[in-house]
């Protein structure tokens, strides 16, 4: 069966376009024109596979849609790739750390749309190539199904934190900067507040529980998943 793909945007003519070349690549699809209408699209059988979702609309902002698509547990785990005209980078680090799984702005390639879907199809175990879970001490990370283990306990993770643990967890033992950060996981430049980092990190230590001293403070520069794994404490 084909992914369905969930369009919630108010411009008629962009909606239409992205149907098209949408079922030109395969998927089936859906839209709504409003925020209120595309909950309820999102929650109604069949569930949408992605939700592509502008981050202006006529009644609730992107942000706050994004928002309660995150808090239902029957919407939770859907990938977001939020649409929107505005290049503000404010912009985009609160649609991520809303939890949206990617960010384009417009005007925008079609081609390079349909690529970020798929990329992001397949990161959340979309695609037909499984990548092997990875395992580094007591933490386990599962790229293809989205899921994190501390031993035996899975963590509720959202995208952005996934994706700094993840991160940290392919450079192990290298340091990485705020900066370096910043441009790999949020995809902003670097001169944004670089505190949003500092944050993250504290929230993914807090999550990972004993696992927290895997990430290593390297004062003056940043942050680093050690090598050398310390003995966690019961």
């Amino acid at each position: 069966m084909a992914d369905l793909i969930l369009v919630i945007d108010d411009e008629q003519d962009l909606v239409s376009t992205l149907e098209f070349n949408l079922q030109q690549e395969g998927y089936e699809t859906r839209s709504a024109s409003s925020g209120a209408e595309g909950l309820r699209e999102a929650s109604r059988p069949p569930m949408p596979s992605l939700v592509l979702l502008d981050l202006m609309l006529p009644d609730l902002s992107g942000t706050e849609v994004c928002r309660r698509l995150r808090s239902q547990p029957e919407t939770r785990d859907i990938p977001i790739v939020m649409l929107t005209a505005r290049a503000d980078e404010i912009d985009r680090v609160v649609g991520l750390e809303l939890g949206a799984d990617d960010y384009v702005t417009k005007p925008f390639s079609i081609r390079e749309l349909m690529l970020r879907i798929r990329a992001v199809l397949r990161r959340r175990g979309g695609g037909s190539v499984d990548t092997p879970v990875v395992g580094i001490g007591l933490v386990r990370v599962d790229p293809d199904g989205h899921r994190v283990w501390v031993g035996d306990e899975e963590l509720a993770l959202t995208a952005l934190e996934f994706k700094l643990l993840s991160t940290l967890m392919q450079r192990r033992g290298r340091v990485q900067s705020r900066e370096q950060l910043l441009e790999d996981v949020w995809h902003v430049r670097p001169d944004v507040n670089s505190r949003t980092v500092d944050t993250h990190v504290r929230r993914l230590r807090s999550k990972l529980g004993v696992a927290g001293i895997y990430i290593e403070t390297i004062r003056g520069v940043g942050y680093r998943f050690r090598a050398d794994l310390p003995t966690a404490a019961p």
